[in-house]
Order: structure tokens, then sequence, then C-alpha cells
């Protein structure tokens, strides 16, 4: 059967195949993640390594791949989770720190025909019932060409749900940004909050890169979450061995194509906010942020985003900042952009009554949460904050 022809470009002869993530070449699956249209760290090998390396991803994860001899053109990593007694989907693979689900395409002539392939791919790999998709980018170029390639090829596509996460694309300059800022109360508000801090102590930012000491940067980080409520909770990746093993190898200053870097605030030379990020493709992928609790009511979290706002504005390592986040409401008043995520239930043609597969996910999420809720209420009882 031949691959969908696509508005986008050209019929092509090239084929999506299943295999394991382990069998792609460590090369071609980085150079992919370098030329992708929308470079992101999401299905980085550099991401996804980490994962399989520290147990939070199988051994033997797959991957939908669109090769041309050794050159690896499309990449989705996915697995198949049951919704019911007689109902199996196909998922894009997914954790707590994987917040985006678009496939890595590699841009230019090759775009179409590996987007193509991969359409084909997904509806074979998925045994004719359907693909579950959370969190993708519906308005990035990728998300956007991914859902038209799918209707062209007889797919039918819901929306579950979506959101708008914050992103901020670079102004012509920091004085723009402010003079354009839609909450001008806010940065009044937080001017006074960093007037406060000034006034008790010598306060210093510091931005570390890979020349710099990334790993004593990242023990701060990991020590002021496990100092907060995450830690309490139990979420903090320093409150398992394997999560704070999966940050170490994910921030390792060695790590390619995505640098690490590491933002702190000081006061007196104590860390009370630091943010963890991924730059790559012209974009600051924000993964992790964390602030001193003792020191809430001067908003050091805020303060430490505007300076890496700042930064940002006089610097040229990115042209967008990326909150990687579902709700934050500091960086919804701070970054006046955005971008819609989407959760999408997706059936190929001949597939089941996409009815169906919606009310499946639907029901499904609705267990989920309830879990969720029970989970945390159990873990209030056992840390004895029962409010």
């Amino acid at each position: 059967m031949n691959a969908p022809v696509l508005r986008l470009g050209a019929a092509t002869t090239l084929r999506a195949e299943v295999l394991p993530v382990a069998a792609l070449d460590p090369r071609a699956w980085d150079a992919l993640t370098a030329r992708a249209l929308a470079p992101s760290p999401d299905y980085s090998r550099q991401m996804i390594e980490a994962h399989r390396a520290n147990g939070l991803a199988p051994a033997d994860l797959a991957c939908l791949a669109v090769r041309d001899r050794s050159d690896l053109l499309a990449l989705l990593p996915f697995r198949r989770v049951r919704l019911g007694p007689r109902l199996r989907v196909a998922k894009p693979f997914g954790s707590p720190f994987i917040m985006a689900k678009a496939p890595l395409v590699a841009d230019g002539a090759a775009f179409a025909p590996a987007l193509a392939a991969l359409v084909e791919g997904l509806g074979q790999s998925c045994g004719g019932s359907g693909w579950w998709w959370p969190g993708l980018p519906a308005d990035e170029p990728v998300g956007r060409a991914l859902r038209l390639a799918m209707q062209e090829a007889g797919w039918q596509l819901a929306t579950i749900s979506s959101y708008e996460r914050p992103i901020l694309d670079r102004r012509p300059s920091h004085d723009a940004f402010l003079s354009g800022h839609p909450c001008k109360g806010r940065l009044k508000d937080l001017r006074r909050r960093r007037r406060r801090l000034d006034e008790a102590g010598r306060v210093s930012v510091e931005s570390v890169g890979p020349d710099g000491d990334l790993a004593g940067a990242l023990r701060a980080f990991l020590a002021l979450e496990g100092r907060g409520w995450k830690g309490r909770a139990g979420t903090a990746l320093a409150s398992r061995a394997a999560t704070t093993a999966f940050a170490q190898d994910l921030f390792a200053a060695a790590s390619r194509p995505f640098v690490p870097r590491a933002d702190l605030l000081r006061l007196d030379g104590a860390v009370i906010a630091a943010s963890l990020a991924l730059v790559g493709g012209g974009t600051a992928f924000l993964l992790k942020t964390a602030y001193d609790e003792a020191h809430a009511a001067l908003a050091p979290g805020a303060l430490l985003e505007l300076e890496i706002i700042r930064a940002f504005h006089a610097g040229d390592f990115a042209r967008r900042l990326d909150s990687v986040t579902i709700e934050n409401r500091i960086l919804g008043d701070l970054y006046p952009d955005r971008t819609r995520i989407a959760e999408i239930a997706a059936v190929p043609p001949g597939g089941l009554d996409p009815a169906r597969l919606t009310g499946a996910i639907e029901r499904y999420l609705g267990l989920w949460r309830l879990a969720q809720r029970v989970r945390a209420a159990l873990r209030r009882v056992r840390t004895g904050h029962l409010r």
C-alpha cells in the first residue's frame, strides 16, 4: 500500500517500522534531534536514555521510526495501554518529565515524505483501534502538520481537552518586554519585593552552563526542592534514588544536543531559588524550578524568573522561553504568550468509533484522577499533614 499523499509535500516510498529505541544508531538519533523541524528535548536520546538508564522507562521501550538507509528521518517512542477489557490503544511515551509529545521529524525536503510515512505507521502500529495522544503541541508546526496529515489520510480526530502553556518569544529588548507587558501591576509588585529582598541581605544571580559547576548547581537545586512541599509530598527529584540519578544524567555538563543551564538566586550566598533548563533549537525549556519557602513572602521564584527574562533579552542563548508546565500561576503572569497543548483521540480509517475511544479515555482519566486523590490523601495521613 502506498503512503498517503499530503498537500504539504510529495508521496514517498519511505516506510515506518516499529523497533526498540535501543536499536537506534545514537549518532543518527542525535542528528535527527538537532535538525528536527521543532527541536525538543522530550524525545531526544538525552531524555529517553536518562529515563531508561534509571528505570523510568521500559528497557525495551519501542518507537516508530522512519529511516532512509542509515538516516533517521522521524521518531516517536510509544507504548500500548489497555483502556478496558477489550480495548488496547497506542500512546506516545510519557512521564512526569515529558510535557509535550510531538514526534521528531527532520526539517527540509525530507519533512513531508517522512511525516507521510510516520502517519501510515501510526495506523499500522495501533492495530486499528486508535491513538490516545495527550500533550500534542497543537499550534506548533509539527502538531499542525501531523493533524493535517492524519486528516488527509482519512483519520478522525477528537479533542478531549487542551490548555494554554505560557511561553515567551523574544522581544526587541528587555525594555520592550516591560513596556508591552499586560500585567504591569504584577511587575510593580515584584519590583517592591525585590527592594525588600535587597534590604534583607546581599543578593546575587548566577547562571551556570556546561563550563561552570553544573553538578554543584544541581545539588543546590535538589536540596532546595527537597526541603519544600515536593519533598514533603515525596515528589521531589531527591525523594527517590532513581529520579536523583535521572536528573544527574539529564543535566550532565556533557549533555548534547540540548545544553543544560542552571540559574540560581542567592541571598548572602545561600541559594533561595533555582531553575534548571535545557537549551537547544533556539528555545530554553525551563524544566524544573524550586524556591526556599522560608522566603516565600519575597517571591524568590518569581524574582529569579524575572532575572532569567532579563538575561534572555540581554544575551543570545535562545529566542523563546518555554515554561514546560501544565499550570503555573507565576509563569502565567510573567509570560504573556501562549501555545496550545491538546489531548486528542485519533482513529485511523476503518478503526473503532471515535466516540467509543473518547469515552474510554475519559473513563480511564476519571479513575486515574480518583486514584491520585486517594494516594495524596494517604500521603498526608502518613506525613501528618492532614489539612
